[in-house]
């Protein structure tokens, strides 16, 4: 069967290549491939920059974003024949560490966790693949390729579960979010939002075009430019862009007894001058608190699915912004000014 490889950390190795069929040992439900989506860790892994291969292989089947159609499972399991569904990405550590032991393996302590697609595990961006029960989501089929989108949302699924576990440590009942970026994450932690009923503000760099449009659809208000400008003291930021001063404004003006949750990675190599000293006093005074969000477990997977079925999929089909076929994978790396999310078609015959 055909797959997209690469090697990891070398710079324009990827093909598409002949893999054999996924062994039974990956798990009992074999999977139909029918959509990849494309985000900024396959490019990094693509240009040589993360990843790593299986054990005792050199290449990599790319892929994390996943949506399928179920070919074979067994009679228990949580799925069947014709099912759309979505792989989950992380394994809980063989050891395993205290959160991975109680399947949270979003927070592994001892970094011995794996990532199909990322992190010594083949990814989705094959044919076909195998799955355990217990690492398998079914899509609402109403969703139908939309259930593409279903992995970028558990990341903020888990990044407002996050925001609610940190806002609880006193009364809360937070009323206007500042969402920094409206790439993918940026606009699906926004719907997450405004299906909470909160007051949602969205800032981004671009000032027309498709990015603007989705966020006013939405029933969210747009801003470009600064942070403070864009929405002063809000109970809530939720930061996708990993853009230091972005990072650092939110710090700033995040309202009293408020929570900033960083999804976005930064590149690291840009130093900015700020002042520490003010910045501590501000976040003790007021109550701030930081924290970071990555990965999802099941729960997040499960809750993702639910906030998509209940979404607006006209909206949520104008974030796919392309799809490309698998032969022509390559074009999905090219950004376009109205590009979104771009997804890789793998299935001869996806869903509707």
């Amino acid at each position: 069967m055909k797959a997209l490889t690469v090697i990891p950390h070398q710079a324009g190795s990827a093909e598409l290549s002949d893999v054999d069929e996924p062994p039974v040992s990956d798990g009992p439900i074999v999977v139909e491939t029918l959509a990849v989506g494309i985000c900024g860790t396959d490019i990094e892994i693509l240009s040589g920059a993360y990843g790593w291969a299986p054990p005792g292989r050199e290449r990599l089947v790319l892929g994390h974003e996943s949506l399928g159609r179920v070919l074979e499972a067994p009679v228990d399991a949580p799925v069947a024949a014709g099912d759309l569904v979505v792989g989950i990405v992380r394994r809980p550590d063989p050891v395993p560490c205290a959160n991975c032991a109680v399947m949270e393996w979003d927070f592994c302590r001892n970094g011995r966790y794996t990532e199909r697609g990322i992190k010594e595990l083949d990814g989705y961006l094959s044919e076909r693949y195998r799955i355990a029960p217990e690492f398998v989501v079914k899509v609402d089929p109403s969703l139908g390729s939309l259930g593409v989108l279903l992995e970028p949302t558990s990341v903020v699924a888990k990044a407002w579960e996050d925001v609610d576990r940190v806002g609880r440590r006193a009364h809360w009942s937070p009323e206007r979010v500042l969402v920094t970026g409206a790439g993918p994450i940026g606009l699906l932690a926004a719907m997450l939002g405004v299906q909470q009923g909160l007051d949602v503000h969205v800032l981004d760099q671009m000032t027309s075009g498709v990015k603007p449009d989705l966020v006013r659809e939405l029933g969210a208000t747009y801003h470009s430019g600064s942070v403070v400008d864009a929405c002063d003291g809000p109970d809530v930021i939720i930061e996708c862009t990993g853009v230091a001063n972005v990072i650092l404004d939110a710090m700033q003006h995040v309202g009293i007894g408020g929570v900033v949750c960083l999804t976005g990675v930064s590149s690291g190599g840009h130093a900015i001058q700020f002042d520490e000293g003010a910045l501590n006093r501000n976040m003790v005074l007021e109550n701030i608190a930081v924290v970071g969000s990555v990965n999802a477990n099941r729960r997040h997977y499960e809750a993702a699915a639910r906030a998509l079925a209940e979404a607006d999929h006209a909206w949520l089909d104008r974030v796919v912004s392309r799809r490309v076929p698998l032969a022509r994978w390559e074009e999905a790396l090219t950004r376009r000014t109205d590009d979104v999310k771009v997804v890789v078609e793998v299935g001869t015959s996806g869903p509707s």
